[in-house]
């Protein structure tokens, strides 16, 4: 058994502090349930930047998730990025090949496009996005695709062009759809959230929260309850690591 052990091609998610992650779960119930061997999957929690070179230079790896805090960080390590990538400015699936060369991909803008369109039928105008980070780059690039203006926020001006300080009742009158691509409300931390005037919100609202650990955050918890219409990101994960599945068998 651990001769067998030792041949499989290794599958993972590169990150930080990431036990709260599907990502494992998900691929291990996907091989049992379509019968797929030769694999594992497994969390590759990375406590700096550091240590992303020696799992790289790993044999036994075979391809990587990447997540928060190192969609942009692991850039620089990698040997070739894709269009989408190059466009999205940040990367969260890497591919092996035959000579160890790696190319980084983006299969968040594919899964959050799907889950987009399949959660609300019709999209408003203009978009709000919380969350400057790699996450964040993906979304604003498919958005802007689908021709929706999109208006950052951050909590300082130099990442975005709003401040959460500088929302009011009136930007979220002219934001109907508001997207979290932050890690605020993450479990186990699922007391936080963005700082929002929420009693402004109204049915027409849409809110999407990247989010799906927990199923509900404390973001859509309070728009759900101004009768906004909300959705968490399992589907966006589900699409996106299928997407990454079909990258890795090329």
């Amino acid at each position: 058994m651990a001769a067998q052990k030792s041949m499989d091609k290794r599958l993972g998610l590169i990150g930080k502090n990431i036990a709260y992650s599907f990502s494992k779960s998900y691929f291990a119930q996907k091989f049992k349930q379509e019968g797929i061997v030769g694999y594992t999957y497994e969390n590759f929690d990375l406590a700096t930047p550091e240590a992303i070179p020696g799992l790289l230079d790993d044999p036994t790896v075979f391809g990587c998730n990447v997540t928060i805090p190192y969609k942009e960080v692991v850039m620089p390590y990698l040997h070739n990025l894709s269009p989408e990538a190059q466009a999205i400015g940040a990367v969260n699936t890497l591919v092996f090949d035959a000579q160890r060369q790696v190319t980084g991909h983006n299969t968040d803008g594919y899964g959050f496009q799907r889950a987009l369109e399949e959660a609300f039928s019709e999209l408003p105008e203009r978009a709000l996005i919380l969350g400057t980070g790699g996450a964040a780059k993906a979304i604003c690039y498919v958005l802007q695709k689908k021709g929706i203006a999109i208006t950052t926020v951050s909590r300082t001006l130099d990442k975005a062009q709003l401040t959460y300080a500088q929302i009011d009742a009136k930007v979220l009158q002219q934001h109907r759809l508001i997207i979290n691509c932050t890690p605020l409300g993450t479990h186990p931390n699922i007391d936080a959230c963005p700082e929002l005037p929420f009693a402004s919100l109204t049915p027409q609202h849409l809110l999407f929260d990247l989010i799906y650990n927990p199923t509900e955050t404390l973001f859509l918890k309070k728009g759900k309850k101004q009768g906004a219409q909300t959705t968490n990101g399992l589907k966006m994960l589900e699409y996106q690591a299928e997407k990454a599945w079909e990258l890795w068998q090329v």
